[in-house]
This record gives structure tokens, sequence and C-alpha cells, in this order.
């Protein structure tokens, strides 16, 4: 039996690859700190360990008791706009404590560790992004995830530790934390559709995004070690069509079926137009057109756990590290 290490196992896209690899007959080891996920996401199945990546004496504890064959890196602070305020927190917990898990693996002769990156590494640049383009990160969020990136390609070149890189946009699905203020767009829309609330959309809505349903990321992401063609490789992975985020609003409402007022509040910090190109993954895994899953098939499927989960409270940031130009909307009472 293969033995795998996930990290922010019990976060939103941690939880499905958790739920894959059991299935795969992996035994699992999650280890998460539940600053974003929950306790109740983590099947029984697994092996849940509440405690965080900046803690190198426990990584190496973990390493060095469960011997692990796989380890699948999710666990991050995944907020690309709130990364400008939280520079320190942002670069501590996913930076650093991704060098923790790397020197780790080195030291354990792991077999392959698999990395989520994001879309943010490209910041703005030629469209559709292809993952020959050299990334131009323009937040510390999209930064950090890039540093990650080159870290394991140098620990590739000098010790020979494989990896497997997936750059997903835009992820959206059962599981996810609809009570986060600062990411994740189409659960804030949702969780603001339950609490009655107008649907929040910074500028103008006009910027575009490609949106991916959890079903088309993850179940890749866990089977990605059987695949050998796909060792040391960079791949975009999500869904092709693009659409604004007023688009996205009205799509949202209809899937809640459920009217809404769009308010609009001032523009943030961020790239205007970004969508990847995914013929690399295509041809690497063998994937077809019709597997992926429309926008309004996913968000119908998304609403439909939302409804029974109910809405959540949009607790605040507690750490934040600048102030300034931070948007007001963040400050709002729930």
């Amino acid at each position: 039996m293969k033995r795998s290490l996930v990290t922010g196992g019990a976060g939103f896209i941690g939880t499905h690859v958790v739920n894959h690899l059991l299935k795969m007959d992996h035994e699992v080891v999650v280890l998460d700190d539940l600053s974003g996920g929950f306790r109740s996401n983590v099947p029984k199945e697994a092996i849940f360990v509440e405690d965080s990546i900046i803690d190198a004496r426990l990584v190496s504890k973990l390493f060095t008791r469960y011997q692990f064959d796989y380890v699948y890196h999710l666990a991050a602070y995944a907020a690309e706009g709130l990364s400008h305020f939280i520079r320190n927190f942002n670069y501590q917990n996913n930076l650093i404590g991704s060098v923790n898990l790397i020197n780790e693996s080195v030291k354990h002769n792991i077999k392959c560790f698999v990395f989520t990156s994001s879309i943010a590494v490209y910041g703005t640049n030629t469209l559709p992004m292809r993952e020959a383009i050299t990334p131009q990160p323009e937040d510390p969020y999209g930064i950090a995830k890039y540093a990650i990136e080159l870290d394991l390609k140098s620990a590739h070149d000098m010790f020979g530790l494989n990896h497997i890189i997936f750059r997903p946009h835009n992820v959206y699905g059962t599981f996810q934390n609809i009570g986060d203020r600062y990411r994740n767009v189409i659960g804030i829309f949702m969780n603001q559709l339950l609490q009655n609330k107008p649907l929040t959309i910074f500028g103008d809505g006009k910027q575009t995004r490609a949106f991916s349903y959890i079903d088309d990321v993850a179940p890749y992401i866990a089977q990605s070690v059987q695949t050998d063609s796909a060792y040391n490789q960079v791949f975009n992975i999500g869904g092709d069509q693009q659409y604004t985020i007023e688009e996205l609003a009205i799509a949202t409402m209809e899937a809640m079926s459920k009217e809404g007022r769009l308010q609009y509040v001032e523009a943030r910090n961020e790239v205007m137009h970004a969508y990847a190109d995914h013929s690399k993954i295509k041809e690497v895994f063998n994937l077809q057109e019709e597997t992926f899953t429309p926008l309004n098939t996913g968000l119908a499927q998304m609403a439909e756990w939302v409804k029974k989960v109910g809405s959540r409270k949009t607790s605040r940031f507690d750490s934040i590290e600048i102030t300034e130009k931070l948007p007001e909307v963040w400050f709002q009472e729930d």
C-alpha cells in the first residue's frame, strides 16, 4: 500500500484529493492547521494531524514516522488580493512552510512531490496563458507560488526529487469554505445570497476568468503520480470558457434560484483578464473535452450542497499587516 501525506487535506481541494487517494488504496495522512478547512471534511479512513507546515520539527517527525511515498502539498492561504496586506504571513505560510516539506522530501527520498501552484504565477501575461510563458507574478501570493516552483526544480536538479506542478485557477464546488470573505468569488456570492446581501463586485465587473469545477481538477491531481510522463512537468488545469464577473454573478443567482442585487465597489489591484491554455494536460493525461463540467452544471451542483449546509459567518482575518489601500468592504460587519 502506498502512503501519502496531504497538506491542507481538510480544506477545499485537499478534501477531494484525499477522497480520491483513499479510493486508490493509498494510506493517507492529513496535515492541516484548520485555518481554512474543517475537521469534519476529513474522512475517518485518513489519519489526521492538526498542526502547521511551518513547524519544521513536527514535519520532520511525520516524515520519519510514516515514511511517505508521495507528498501532495495543497496547504496555503490562497487569497491573492489579501496577500498584499499580509506579506509576512503569506511568505511564512506559503513559502517557508513549503520549504520545510521539500527538505524532508529530499531527506526521505520521496517518490514524487505533487504541488498545487496557481495561475497567479503568470500575472498580466500573454493570453491564453501557457506553461512555456515566463511567469510574471504581481502579488505576494503568486510570487510565493512561483518561488516554490523554482525551488522544486532546483531540488530535482540537485537531489533528483521528482515533482509534478499543477496551476489550477478559480476552482469551485462542494466543501468550499463559503464563509471566507477574501477569496473564492463563487462561494462569496452564494453566501451573500443566502444572507440576503448584495453581491459585491470589485470595479466594473468586466474582469474575465475561467472557472473550474472541483471534479475536473482533484481526480487528476490525485492520479498524477501514476503517469510517468507527468513527472517534473508543469500543468495548467481547469476550465477553458471565460466569463466576466458580472456574468458569473447572474449565473450564480440562477443556480441558487434567488434574485440578488449587484453592489459595485472600488476596484482592487488585480489582473484584469486571466485564463489558461490546457493543451498540455489534455495530451499527457489523455483528457477529452466532454469530460469537463459546464459552468451552469457545476454551479447547480455546488448550489445544492450550499443550500444544505447553509450560510457561514464571514470571519475577518485578524493579522492584517498593512492597512493602507485595504478595500473598505473587507472592514464591514456581517
